[in-house]
């Protein structure tokens, strides 16, 4: 799990997912990163309400439920993050005066949470058939008192940790669409974790189309 910063090599934990596992939603999915654990469904596009109206694109709104209590300052934060993700990657021109709901539902959070949500939110919005520009994924690193680079840390991990950063990275160019950082790190360890991040994202990008093609020979 521990890379020191400048390696190459990127540990994650393992994955799983099952995309379409419920009825209502018009996509939906469930990711596991770990002992880390998200639903996400996606509803729309469908009406929306004048008053959310925008004329040239549609509206999207991104909900965190907590496993358990209302949501707090945290959720509503990672839903921004997720929000302006999905908003780079969706094209939202096509569905003009209309509404798109992600509802990201926390099973269980064993660190690197906001990633977790991201890769959900991803899945399920390829279950949904809706047009993207390009997949995206999430991968938190923290660094921790000896300046070591974790990538997808455990909540202990991150407890432990004196800096921790998500991204969220495109599938087409590798960029950064999104960062969330919290603590005290240089502009080199930022950049490390930046590189570490990139090279992770091969990993998860793979695992999407692993997943994709095994969901899809089992339905021929």
């Amino acid at each position: 799990m521990m890379e020191v910063c400048g390696s190459t090599n990127v540990s994650l934990r393992e994955f799983g997912c099952e995309q379409t596992l419920l009825s209502r939603p018009d996509g939906s999915a469930s990711f596991v990163q770990g002992d880390t654990s998200v639903i996400a469904a996606v509803y729309g596009p469908a009406e929306v309400k004048v008053s959310k109206e925008i004329y040239d694109r549609a509206t999207l709104e991104v909900l965190i439920q907590p496993k358990v209590g209302l949501p707090s300052v945290r959720e509503r934060s990672q839903e921004q993050c997720v929000r302006e993700t999905c908003e780079a990657s969706l094209l939202l021109t096509l569905h003009p005066r209309s509404s798109l709901t992600l509802v990201l539902q926390l099973i269980h959070d064993d660190g690197s949470r906001l990633a977790c949500f991201l890769n959900a939110a991803c899945m399920a919005l390829m279950d949904a058939g809706l047009p993207m520009s390009c997949l995206f994924c999430g991968v938190t690193c923290a660094i921790n008192a000896d300046s070591e680079i974790i990538t997808d840390p455990t909540a202990a991990q991150e407890k432990e940790s004196r800096a921790l950063m998500t991204f969220a990275i495109d599938s087409k160019e590798q960029r950064v669409m999104m960062s969330y950082t919290k603590g005290s790190f240089s502009v080199h360890e930022l950049q490390q974790c930046i590189a570490v991040s990139q090279k992770a994202s091969e990993n998860i990008f793979q695992f999407y189309r692993d997943s994709v093609r095994r969901r899809y020979s089992k339905n021929l």
